[in-house]
């Protein structure tokens, strides 16, 4: 095969792959409005530098709290930062510490799910035990008990985030291996001689990855939320670096002037929003009897 012929090849294949991304998008609105949507935040945030010349951290107190206008399209805070800088370079902050957050969570989750599921009834005991008494308590309370602890940070955000993220996702693996595992599918497979390590990542896991997929979709929203939570309460990152959560506390105390608050605040409930259309439209894809109905 020729360059010409390989290169109309590989044109052939993106159309076909652009033809079905918009077949799918059609099929669900609700998927495109949330792709479209984080693309667009993605964009603005990785081309903060592009979209405004002014840093997060500068100060012009001969320019503090004006409402929005040509200059500072968003306004300036109390030290005269603009805040359209601040919310872009937050975003920076806010989307990484929530998917490392998600990332670990789910990765020592599904791990633990895996023993508590296929390990036998001791391991089983011991896993589910831990992970009760860890859900014993509200996610965002525990998290804050250890952010308190270690201290307010970045790091210790994420810290404190993580150590309180992976519990849901062992229950739902577990609960699901649980089942798997006397399918007939399964039950071939070890009669065929495979070792117990390979059935359990060759033939159960791929079948537990989609939900566990759809959570992690999800919880990036709430991670984002709760990393925000953390901070506005000064257990997260402090001031200044340019957080959506910090941010919000900082309008808080000049209420009269509404673009401070508001617009991290919106951008916390549109990228959280997107996050969970997102999750939901994940969700219905790969679920065969709503994707059957369609």
């Amino acid at each position: 095969m020729g360059p010409v012929a390989a290169a109309e090849g590989r044109r052939a294949i993106a159309a076909r792959g652009l033809s079905k991304l918009g077949q799918v998008a059609r099929r669900d609105p609700q998927l495109a409005v949330s792709v479209v949507v984080l693309v667009l935040a993605a964009a603005a945030i990785l081309g903060a530098g592009f979209l405004t010349s002014t840093s997060p951290s500068a100060q012009d107190v001969f320019h503090r709290l004006q409402p929005p206008n040509w200059a500072h399209p968003f306004g300036t805070d109390q030290l005269g930062r603009d805040v359209l800088a601040r919310v872009l370079y937050g975003g920076r902050i806010s989307l990484p510490a929530a998917v490392v957050v998600v990332l670990f969570g789910a990765s020592v989750g599904t791990m633990l799910g895996m023993l508590a599921g296929y390990g036998g009834r001791t391991i089983d005991e011991v896993v589910m035990r831990v992970t009760d008494v860890v859900l014993a308590f509200p996610v965002l309370v525990l998290a804050m008990a250890v952010s308190a602890a270690l201290g307010a940070s970045l790091v210790n955000g994420i810290i404190a985030l993580s150590a309180v993220w992976w519990p849901s996702y062992v229950r739902v693996c577990r609960g699901m291996i649980m089942e798997l595992r006397e399918r007939q599918f399964v039950v071939a497979a070890r009669a065929a001689g495979r070792s117990s390590l390979n059935v359990l990542s060759r033939v159960i896991l791929p079948n537990v990855i989609p939900a566990l997929l759809v959570m992690a979709f999800v919880d990036v929203g709430r991670a984002i939320l709760d990393f925000s939570i953390l901070s506005f309460l000064g257990l997260g990152i402090r001031p200044p670096a340019p957080e959506w959560g910090s941010m919000v506390a900082t309008g808080v105390e000049v209420m009269d002037q509404w673009w401070v608050a508001t617009f991290p605040g919106l951008a916390i409930l549109v990228v959280v929003f997107a996050f969970n259309l997102l999750g939901d439209s994940v969700r219905d894809a790969l679920d065969p009897w709503v994707s059957g109905r369609r």
